[in-house]
């Protein structure tokens, strides 16, 4: 099974931290956020890698390589400009084959065990969800006592898409590397009763602004003897 992790984000909310920096590079405990997936990623058996990315992207190439320091196997797939999340994975879909791929946003920092996603039984996705933070309190699908997703209130708990799927290449049949983002075909599956789901409560947070990262810096989530 491959993995996809998108890193093509210009990170405006983050600056003046990615003027020269991309967002994946930034640092939580002395390690840059793509590390944390990529160490994760390989302790669950996944060891080929596709990695998008636009913003400064020939930094995060030189920083890691082609993930052999890391025992996994990375390929790149520049954007030049970006193309949204939905495009980017379109465009990356010739490296990463015709079976289902685990998708994270580098963007996020989290304990999730990558194992548990290893070969999951699904239809077009399966998404993680978590506890819906401050900054995004109505939250994005309601998760069904079956496990199915929902885009409706009454149907389930209302929780926040946690950046971490499963997806079908058959997901983005109907779409080109025109720009759109992911959420776009994934509510289009969504009300079609094609996607299920998981509620992970354990550590989580997008690291979307300076005050973010400041705050998971001092958090007892971080291992600061990794």
């Amino acid at each position: 099974m491959k993995a996809m992790i998108l890193a093509a984000g210009l990170g405006k909310r983050m600056r003046p931290l990615t003027n020269h920096l991309p967002k994946p590079l930034l640092e939580v405990a002395g390690k840059p956020l793509i590390v944390y997936h990529i160490e994760a990623l390989a302790a669950a058996g996944i060891h080929e890698i596709v990695i998008n990315h636009a913003y400064l992207g020939e930094k995060i190439e030189a920083a890691l390589g082609d993930g052999s320091t890391f025992s996994v196997n990375i390929q790149y797939s520049p954007e030049g400009e970006p193309l949204e999340t939905g495009a980017g994975i379109v465009k990356a879909l010739p490296l990463l084959g015709d079976q289902p791929f685990i998708l994270v946003s580098s963007d996020i920092w989290t304990d999730f065990n990558f194992a548990s996603l290893i070969n999951r039984s699904m239809d077009l996705a399966h998404l993680v969800l978590v506890e819906n933070p401050d900054h995004h309190q109505n939250g994005d699908f309601y998760l069904q006592e079956n496990g199915v997703v929902s885009n409706q209130k009454e149907a389930g708990i209302g929780l926040t898409y946690a950046g971490i799927s499963v997806l079908s290449p058959q997901l983005f049949t109907d779409y080109s590397a025109k720009p759109f983002p992911l959420r776009e075909p994934l509510r289009k599956a969504v009300a079609l009763g094609q996607v299920t789901g998981q509620y992970h409560r354990g550590a989580w947070t997008d690291v979307g602004t300076p005050e973010r990262l400041q705050t998971l810096e001092q958090s007892q989530w971080v291992n600061r003897d990794v």
